[in-house]
């Protein structure tokens, strides 16, 4: 059985700069957890502290019942999987996995027998003799991935493992990666910079900015409730209308933005809506239409995009530049008057920033 890790209150710092502050992350037995963002966001320098490749300013980091905190890092008993795969040139593909092994002294044929069943198991028994050289980038993430499991590691750690790879491996690869960390029931920390893979693969994804947690939860509630306007714009928010609450009927809301124009939003699907707020959307969340009997928020269309499914707009309102949708069917031209509906259903509410 995997052991929970447990990261308390930890700060750090390169020289005089401090990168992580004040950062707390609980992970579940056989949860596999994202640490997503920007570089310099704090993600990597949070997988070298539990790795033990930095030590904390301040904090605890434990595995289970074991502190980790000042504990070296070949003590961890952590399996790494990094982006450059780290394979030894000179050693064999079944060497290579085994290494690991041979390290904690496990006899030559119970290595052999176990480097071998877990290359059977990532589909390269048939290379258990190549060199690292006359493997693809696939093939040689595949040896890595199969060295750190190998030593049945409490807690595996994924370093950007997939960002050498082209985009078609990639989505092979990660799909492997899920269902072996599955299989294995290991927990896991997986850090990367691209979202749909973070969100395709994680149990849950904590979504990083300056050295701090933006936002820790499933995909599915990253993507449709936001917690503030950091993570709205991450997950692809790109309007934050100001709005004020004018009236409330039962359970809906009538509100309007700077310059007057007037929405209707239910409280059943938003739950309870502040006085103050600011409703976010995808270009998505707001259906351009040229019917002014539909109520929407009143604007001069700009640019137009075709994208396939949709034509996209560029936008300017009293509420200022918004970004949106309209159908194929009744394309509009530059300079038109029309009218942004909200689709409610690709819309959320926000704290005022």
């Amino acid at each position: 059985m995997s052991l929970p890790l447990s990261i308390q209150s930890v700060t750090a710092h390169y020289g005089t700069t401090k990168v992580l502050e004040d950062l707390s992350l609980d992970i579940r037995d056989g949860e596999l957890v994202s640490l997503l963002g920007a570089s310099g966001c704090g993600k990597t320098t949070t997988l070298r502290l539990v790795a033990g490749f930095l030590e904390p300013t301040s904090g605890t980091i434990r595995l289970g019942d074991k502190d980790l905190t000042r504990l070296p890092a070949h003590a961890r008993n952590i399996g790494l999987v990094f982006q450059n795969y780290a394979l030894f040139p000179h050693l064999s593909v079944r060497e290579n996995v085994g290494f690991g092994l041979k390290q904690r002294g496990v006899a030559s044929a119970d290595r052999n027998r176990k480097a071998t069943q877990m290359l059977e198991r990532v589909g390269l028994a048939h290379l258990a003799d190549r060199l690292p050289a006359a493997l693809s980038g696939g093939q040689k993430q595949r040896v890595a991935l199969a060295r750190a499991l190998v030593i049945e590691p409490p807690l595996l750690m994924f370093d950007e493992p997939l960002s050498n790879l082209d985009a078609k491996l990639r989505v092979d690869m990660r799909v492997e990666i899920r269902q072996l960390q599955r299989a294995n029931g290991t927990t896991s920390v997986y850090v990367t910079h691209d979202q749909e893979e973070a969100f395709s693969i994680s149990d849950r994804v904590a979504i990083m900015s300056e050295g701090r947690i933006m936002q820790l939860d499933t995909p599915e509630t990253l993507y449709q409730r936001p917690a503030n306007a950091f993570v709205a714009r991450f997950v692809g928010f790109e309007n934050l209308i100001s709005m004020q609450v004018e009236t409330r009927e039962g359970g809906s809301v009538v509100a309007r933005t700077a310059d007057g124009a007037k929405l209707k939003l239910s409280a059943q699907r938003f739950g309870e809506i502040p006085d103050s707020f600011v409703l976010a959307t995808r270009p998505d969340g707001l259906l351009v239409t040229s019917d002014p009997s539909t109520g929407g928020i009143p604007a001069t269309l700009g640019l137009r995009t075709y994208l396939g499914r949709a034509y996209q707009y560029q936008c300017e309102t009293g509420a200022g530049h918004l970004v949106a949708n309209g159908p194929l069917s009744s394309p509009l031209s530059i300079g038109e008057k029309a009218w942004l509906v909200p689709v409610i259903d690709q819309c959320a509410i926000l704290a005022p920033e």
